[in-house]
């Protein structure tokens, strides 16, 4: 097998919450900011100190982390353990692609909101800037396989989506579930595969 260098630090994606301005509003209060705690591997985009909690058919989820800024429309990501969990069966699917997906109950500090969809496994995926898929030769929604070796475990992820702007920073991006499995910690170092 013949990979692609360098490697490609990891960021594991635990569940979480984007939500549109209104909805914001309806969880915390009129006029409500977000309180950024810390800055996540993506430029302007950050873990808020506030939470909310999930509530499916099943079940719920508490504090889940809202990430910021706040964006056009809400969407609510997790793994398909959570989903088993909430009683929901949410389609894989890349960022803001919202269309066909279940709904779920949001609940914050000053009231909820039923949201009708939203809530997404999300695709895994490869954060990158026009001069890193010019080195690693790939385009803008290529799907590429990933090669991941632990100390335990070797795995290769297949169908793993491309995504390239000048506002993103090199990251190979899995949920919890996916990183559980392949041993992953984050900063981890992974690679494309160029042959088989």
């Amino acid at each position: 097998m013949k990979f692609k260098e360098p490697g490609i630090p990891t960021g594991i994606s635990n569940r979480h919450v984007h939500l549109s301005q209104e909805d914001l509003e309806v969880l915390f209060g009129r006029g409500y900011e977000l309180t950024p705690i810390k800055d996540l591997g993506q430029p302007g985009q950050y873990a808020c100190q506030e939470t909310v909690i999930i509530v499916g058919p099943k079940g719920a989820i508490e504090k889940v982390r809202i990430l910021g800024p706040v964006r056009k429309e809400t969407q609510i990501e997790i793994s398909r353990t959570d989903a088993f969990k909430l009683g929901v069966k949410p389609p894989v699917r890349d960022s803001g692609l919202l269309e066909g997906t279940p709904g779920i109950t949001i609940v914050g500090p000053k009231g909820a909101v039923v949201k009708e969809k939203g809530v997404i496994i999300a695709k895994r995926h490869i954060h990158m800037t026009p001069e890193d898929a010019e080195k690693y030769s790939v385009s803008d929604k290529d799907l590429v396989a990933v090669y991941c070796k632990s100390n335990d475990r070797e795995l290769i992820f297949k169908d793993v989506l491309v995504r390239v702007s000048p506002k993103y920073a090199l990251e190979f991006h899995v949920d919890t579930d996916e990183g559980n499995a392949a041993m992953l910690n984050n900063g981890d170092l992974v690679w494309i595969v160029e042959e088989f």
